[in-house]
């Protein structure tokens, strides 16, 4: 009951804390933002190796196959939060920022054999960010030069969030599928603010506003072989739909006279120009006698089939209107693992989680012509079991990850993460017997 109590308060707290930005990255403001971690504290331990995964006190929401894995006298809510420094880099400047942000909250339980339940909140895209950059100009006056500056500043903030429910079923032995079905929701706010030294000279900025209430449907299966005695292969595959997300983005231009603060504003929008593109997800996972856990993921994103509105001078009726190849298909796979000597040991250090993984994704963003940075992580972690009194069941998920995502034209982020979860395991379902 205690833990119930816990996890309604972490459920409410993540609502209310999706709002925060979990980036600095000048990188968020392309698109529909910095791509978030999708991945719960556990997985985050082998750098998000998931697709292949079937755990029974884990809940592992990338593939919804796995729902059925969860066991028949549990209910487990897991709440993860996570620490980030970030060093940014260009021509040999460099700046440091931190983030701590809420990530995710999700339950799942068994509600009939065979057939496993799932709910939570988790992110999708995050944007925050704040620069400028300040040049030096010569006008003519009355045929005198005159030294003056110019200052871009851009700014953002927003992102979307996820709130779904899943399902995963066992029809017969080894093979299951799954569903996840979620309410897609957010806004961002973009600004770029033109200013010039001199008060004479108008201020310009373009304003891009956006507020997104969408669906997002993922599926997943698993197919589970046994090879031997102690050792069983499976294989997963994800699909998430691709659609419209039925908003209606819009750029306002806006000119103020800074000598009397009057604005002149135009606004333009584009109809249902917003969308998600479809993602195809493989993966295969090795385990050895309950302990050893070894697996591998590819994961194919289509941005290049997504259209995005830019605003451009480029002679069309509208000057921000939809344009297409400004993202290319990004590809990202992983390898992980994880050992436990003996998670039903009562020897504390045997039942201790051991986790690594590596990544590669390669770039999706196109920036004037260039691809973004492709990002390189490596994370290591620890499952460690939570005992007491009156549970054994539970874990706090521990892991460390450093991010490092270069271009040879662009910024360059170095970031280290702490992910921290935890993972309340109630024995909600057990019956009793009375003499």
């Amino acid at each position: 009951m205690k833990k119930t109590i816990i996890a309604v308060i972490l459920f409410s707290s993540a609502m209310t804390s999706m709002a925060q930005s979990g980036t600095n990255s000048p990188y968020s403001q392309y698109g529909l933002g910095e791509l978030a971690e999708p991945a719960s504290s556990f997985n985050r331990g082998m750098n998000g190796l998931s697709y292949g995964l079937r755990e029974h006190n884990q809940v592992n929401y990338m593939n919804p196959a796995s729902y059925s894995a969860v066991d028949s006298l549990s209910f487990i809510f897991d709440a993860g939060v996570s620490i980030q420094l970030t060093n940014f880099n260009e021509g040999g400047t460099k700046v440091n920022a931190k983030n701590a942000n809420f990530e995710y909250a999700v339950a799942a339980f068994r509600v009939a054999k065979h057939l496993g339940l799932s709910f939570g909140i988790i992110p999708y895209t995050n944007i925050g960010y704040n620069y400028s950059n300040t040049e030096r100009v010569n006008e003519f006056v009355s045929m005198n030069a005159v030294s003056s500056t110019y200052t871009n500043t851009y700014n953002g903030s927003g992102g979307l969030h996820q709130v779904y429910l899943g399902a995963g079923w066992e029809p017969f032995r080894g093979f299951s599928f799954g569903m996840n079905a979620s309410y897609l929701w957010g806004d961002y706010t973009r600004s770029i603010v033109n200013s010039y030294s001199e008060s004479y000279v108008n201020t310009m900025s373009r304003q891009y506003t956006a507020t997104i209430n969408s669906y997002k449907l993922d599926f997943g299966l698993q197919y589970a072989a046994r090879l031997s005695k102690k050792d069983e292969v499976t294989l997963g595959l994800t699909y998430g739909i691709g659609h419209k997300l039925g908003a209606d983005p819009s750029c306002m231009i806006i000119s103020t006279n800074s000598q009397t603060a009057v604005s002149d504003t135009t606004e333009y929008k584009v109809d249902n120009g917003l969308s998600i593109p479809s993602v195809f997800g493989v993966g295969l996972a090795w385990q050895h006698s309950q302990q050893l856990k070894l697996g591998v993921d590819y994961q194919l994103q289509k941005w290049s089939s997504v259209d995005y509105p830019q605003y451009s001078n480029d002679g069309a009726s509208q000057p921000y209107h939809l344009l297409s190849n400004q993202f290319s298909d990004r590809h990202k796979i992983t390898l992980g693992g994880e050992y436990c000597n003996n998670e039903r040991s009562r020897n504390f250090f045997n039942r201790v989680h051991y986790r690594a993984g590596v990544s590669y994704a390669s770039p999706y963003l196109k920036i004037n012509g260039n691809d973004g940075p492709k990002e390189l992580s490596v994370s290591a972690g620890f499952g460690i079991p939570i005992i007491n009194t009156w549970n054994n069941r539970s874990m706090l998920n521990i892991s460390a990850q450093w991010v490092n995502r270069n271009s040879d034209v662009f910024v360059k982020e170095n970031s280290f993460r702490i992910n921290i979860g935890f993972t309340f395991n109630e024995r909600w379902f057990s019956k009793f017997k009375v003499e």
